[in-house]
């Protein structure tokens, strides 16, 4: 009996794929930077029965219409909007994520954007590195406390909480928006709800942690924007597309909020000369937020044991959708 095929879209360590040599036949994209090409891709899916993918790659209703063996597909990561999730259940095809372990790691980045930010670290860091720091004056690079100032987070899933948890340890005021309420941090009293309108314009940072969604798209705006505090630093890492990065550049450039800390743009990668790297206000790194080597392994073997569990004809640790 022919062994199951599993296709994996991007270079994994060897040691993580040999536990799984003996079950499957394994094929896998040769580059760990680079993403598949899509007709490589396309190729490969129509004789796999179990594909492991990165956010880079587009699962889509033609791609999955062309894979009549196509049990499950593992995406190494919390979002999974690259998937048609609707199409996959309709072809009986799983679709699992990578929730939870990765969680504390991504607050770990967000909460650090949020302090790169305000108090200039990677401006002052810089400014060494171009030997302008020639004296000490009263003002050299003055940002703005942390502690005891508001964050507002919108999207209060694990890592908003988590967030939360962190700005506690700073003695800092938090309040969340989410789709529904969370009863239960409210009574721990680690968040305050607030109504969206309510929170960005009362917030001294605003964090986007919300899934890319029709509704969220676009969420942060110009209006949106207009509507902070003028002191106010925006953090999103949660995905790109939830920011109008026109108006952030715009908000920031004019002095309508303070600054911005970005792991996630709209189209990514972004070049060097992308407008919003141009503004010192604004930190910008490349979607890293669950970037440990402790945390990509293990979203590395949760995807592993998905796929394992469903050609097994288990029930997968974490689908997002089943058939």
């Amino acid at each position: 009996m022919n062994k199951p095929y599993v296709y994996i879209t991007r270079k994994l360590p060897e040691d993580q794929i040999k536990p799984f040599t003996n079950e499957w036949d394994i094929g896998m994209w040769e580059s760990e930077t680079e993403p598949v090409d899509e007709e490589t891709l396309r190729k490969e899916a129509q004789r796999a029965d179990g594909l492991l993918t990165m956010l880079t790659e587009r699962i889509d209703e033609d791609l999955l219409s062309d894979a009549p063996h196509l049990k499950v597909v593992a995406n190494m990561a919390v979002g999974y909007d690259n998937v048609n999730v609707e199409a996959a259940k309709q072809k009986g095809i799983t679709v699992t994520n990578t929730p939870d372990v990765l969680t504390d790691t991504t607050a770990d980045l967000a909460f650090g954007l949020l302090m790169a930010a305000t108090r200039r670290i990677v401006e002052a860091a810089d400014y060494i590195k171009e030997n302008k720091w020639n004296n000490w004056s009263p003002l050299l690079l003055a940002g703005s406390d942390i502690h005891h100032k508001k964050l507002g987070i919108v999207g209060m899933g694990r890592i908003g909480e988590a967030v939360a948890r962190r700005a506690r340890g700073f003695d800092m005021e938090v309040s969340y928006h989410n789709r529904s309420r969370k009863p239960a941090i409210e009574e721990e009293g680690l968040a305050a709800y607030e109504s969206f309108e309510d929170l960005i314009s009362s917030s001294d940072f605003v964090m986007s942690l919300v899934p890319l969604t029709e509704e969220t798209e676009h969420l942060f705006n110009e209006e949106v924007f207009r509507k902070m505090k003028e002191e106010a630093i925006f953090v999103n890492a949660s995905r790109g597309k939830t920011t109008d990065e026109k108006a952030l550049y715009k908000a920031v450039k004019s002095g309508e909020i303070k600054g911005a800390g970005l792991d996630v743009f709209e189209e990514e990668p972004i070049a060097s000369d992308h407008p919003l790297l141009t503004l010192k206000e604004i930190v910008c790194v490349p979607h890293i937020g669950s970037a440990s080597r402790e945390t990509r392994e293990k979203m590395m073997n949760l995807s592993l044991e998905n796929i394992e569990k469903v050609l097994k004809g288990d029930e997968p640790v974490t689908p997002v959708t089943q058939p």
